[in-house]
């Protein structure tokens, strides 16, 4: 008896449906049986035998009922939603039929609730609509602003190549379309801005764009917050602002700066300094006053990339004296200026294997190299010779500030003065070299000493030292102005003696543990260039037995066992377990993307959702069971998400899962009355309906 109940259909006219107990219970067969009262018309037979293709898969709760009528037709559902559902996204619909062909439950029934013949009706129509929304998309109709949403008409304009003018698919993230006058979102557009390692308010190339963003109206005052900000802005205004640095914000938000995924990097860089933080070892410099009596506990790490993205944790804007690391400059400028060959012909490009503060010359009757005192002090021999004095330190410390990008560089007269005080060494060294003809002819000796240790006394800030060992790794060029400080040839011949001989007795270990140009000075600083990449300043006061940071040192093998930053882990091959930021770490496959995009959708991760959205992925993908984000993103009851997926990455709104259930069906089963109103406005209808106004159709 059980069975006989089980295998019984019910004979009804071709609009109705008899409801089953369960959704997944149900699936409508167009078998073509004459039915007596009218035998040209086919009868719907209602299989309440149809289960999940899991075996003990339970059934999901039934959503709340009270919108559908007797056969089976939404009543808030109007002829335009039947229409746009038909219509919403036809790859979808494709790829579902397709699924429906293979599924062992629908075999032979191909399409719920269609017939085969049907079917290829519909697969006909959805790829002709397909190619007419494809022809407007490509510019063969272009939408107006009357009737069509501002969303919808960059949606139409795609992807802009125009490098002067914001992308639209970029502009429509920030665009809040409470009405059919959308505006830019000012708040939102800042935030993702500043998620790309970019800083709106204190980045040069950004002034500009944030005078234009001002709320004051004689644009005089500088903006330095959101707080100065407007609120919103029409699209309009918004794209003119934006227009003098478009192509800088459209290679920053389409995430194609340096490091693409800065939050990630970062992330790793503030995980060793917490590593570094109780690490004690090492003492302060003795021998000068000033240097002895700095808080041995600071430190502070700050990063700047070729592009301009930057980081910095710790004390990172604590001024200290720059030391040696003014060598590694001033013998780039100097070389600059008048050219290896005139420079080297007062010092050498040899390490010297011997104390940096040692009397001694190489095999040629010259200082070893620029990088220890005494190649240093002939190199300051060199520097505008022409100049008085105060001529020749302005103008080096000129130069240091453009590398600098106009940021902070100081001077402390008291380290001056201390230095001066207590260089008998410096002194020696300095009358050893005159007295074998080193300096040029004409050299005063105490001037030439006082701009040496005039520029070991500049002050500058961790942030501010980053951004000259950017300019280093940027081929001279400041990754913040974009002015050009050094010439190429000069940076590359800087860069070799800063990897053979930038830190001093430690120079040979430096080269093979980390691989990477670097200097070190007295006061605790390590000025490190990674080329073409980024520059890096790291700051701890207290030295080893070789004069260089004790937690410096250690910060540099941190980073290279981390990253892939050695010179030569590109040749090594056993380098698989580092990390190379210059491009996406996850290479995801179709099926992890689709885990993490679901995912992102459950838990409201709109971060994710962005990245996903700024690099083309298809939000409309499925899991194995037809479930989207769309679906997940409306069970979680997250609004934002839900406008997010249909507003912004114009999702198909109407997809179905295999118990043909579209979103609307999930917000009717959590009872998402928010939701349920806003997709509906939006053309939401549910999956019974759907089926049943294909069927009509044809």
């Amino acid at each position: 008896m059980a069975d006989k109940e089980k295998k019984t259909t019910v004979v009804t006219k071709p609009a109705e449906v008899k409801k089953s107990p369960s959704k997944e219970g149900v699936k409508v067969n167009m078998d073509k049986k004459k039915t007596p009262e009218n035998p040209s018309k086919p009868e719907i037979v209602v299989n309440v035998n149809a289960t999940s293709s899991k075996p003990n898969e339970k059934p999901p709760v039934k959503g709340k009922p009270g919108t559908v009528s007797k056969n089976g037709v939404d009543r808030q559902a109007s002829a335009d939603g039947i229409k746009l559902a038909l219509g919403s996204d036809a790859a979808d619909y494709e790829s579902k039929i397709m699924k429906w062909d293979t599924s062992p439950v629908n075999r032979e029934n191909k399409m719920p609730g269609v017939t085969p013949s049907m079917a290829e009706k519909i697969k006909a129509e959805l790829k002709n609509s397909d190619q007419e929304r494809s022809k407007s998309k490509s510019g063969s109709s272009t939408p107006t602003s009357k009737g069509s949403s501002i969303l919808d008409q960059l949606a139409a304009m795609g992807n802009s190549d125009d490098k002067k003018t914001l992308s639209p698919s970029l502009l429509r993230l920030y665009i809040d379309e409470m009405d059919q006058n959308g505006q830019v979102c000012i708040r939102d557009f800042l935030r993702h801005l500043k998620r790309t390692g970019l800083r709106p308010f204190k980045d040069p190339r950004l002034v500009g764009l944030m005078n234009n963003l001002s709320n004051d109206p004689s644009g005089l005052l500088t903006i330095n917050s959101e707080i100065g900000c407007k609120k919103f802005m029409d699209v309009e205004s918004f794209i003119e602002a934006t227009s003098p640095v478009a192509y800088l914000l459209n290679k920053a938000l389409s995430s194609n700066l340096i490091i693409p995924e800065f939050a990630d990097f970062c992330k790793e860089i503030a995980t060793i300094y917490k590593k570094l933080l109780p690490v004690k070892g090492g003492l302060n410099a003795q021998y000068i006053p000033q240097l002895a009596r700095v808080n041995p506990d600071f430190l502070g790490i700050s990063i700047c990339t070729v592009d301009g993205q930057r980081f910095n944790i710790g004390d990172t804007d604590i001024p200290f004296c720059i030391q040696s690391c003014s060598k590694a400059l001033n013998y780039a400028i100097s070389t600059a200026e008048l050219g290896p060959k005139k420079v080297h012909q007062h010092l050498g490009k040899e390490p010297s294997g011997i104390g940096f503060n040692q009397i001694s010359l190489d095999k040629n009757g010259l200082p070893h190299n620029p990088m220890i005192n005494p190649g240093a002090i002939s190199c300051c021999s060199v520097l505008k010779t022409g100049m008085s004095l105060d001529d020749r330190f302005d103008y080096t410390i000129g130069e240091y500030k453009k590398m600098a990008g106009n940021e902070f560089v100081g001077f402390s007269n008291a380290t001056f003065l201390s230095e001066k005080s207590c260089a008998d060494q410096n002194f020696a060294i300095g009358y050893f070299l005159k007295e074998h003809g080193v300096f040029p002819e004409g050299t005063n000796l105490k001037q030439t000493l006082d701009l040496y240790f005039q520029l070991c006394s500049v002050e500058a800030t961790a942030e501010s030292a980053s951004v000259i060992a950017a300019t280093l790794a940027n081929g001279g060029v400041c990754p913040t102005t974009q002015v050009s400080c050094i010439t190429p040839d000069a940076v590359r011949n800087t860069l070799s003696l800063m990897y053979s001989c930038g830190m001093y007795d430690y120079s040979g270990e430096w080269a093979f543990e980390v691989g990477l140009p670097g200097k070190s000075g007295v006061a605790g600083s390590i000025f490190i260039v990674v080329p073409n990449l980024m520059g890096i300043c790291v700051w701890s006061p207290p030295l080893d037995a070789l004069g260089n940071s004790y937690r410096g040192i250690q910060f540099a093998k941190m980073l290279c066992q981390r990253f892939s930053f050695h010179q030569y882990d590109c040749i090594s091959g056993g380098v698989g377990h580092k990390i190379d930021p210059r491009r996406y770490q996850t290479s995801e496959t179709k099926e992890s993307q689709i885990v993490n995009m679901l995912f992102a959708a459950s838990a409201s991760d709109s971060v994710l959702l962005q990245k996903y959205l700024q690099t083309g992925v298809d939000f409309n993908m499925p899991d194995y069971d037809g479930r989207t984000a769309l679906h997940l993103a409306v069970c979680g009851g997250n609004m934002a998400v839900v406008r997010f997926l249909v507003d912004k990455a114009k999702c198909n709104i109407n997809p179905l899962d295999r118990w043909n259930s579209t979103p609307l069906d999930d917000g009717y089963k959590y009872e998402q009355a928010d939701i349920i109103a806003y997709m509906e406005k939006k053309g939401g209808v549910k999956g019974e309906v759907l089926l049943l106004a294909a069927s009509k159709q044809y």
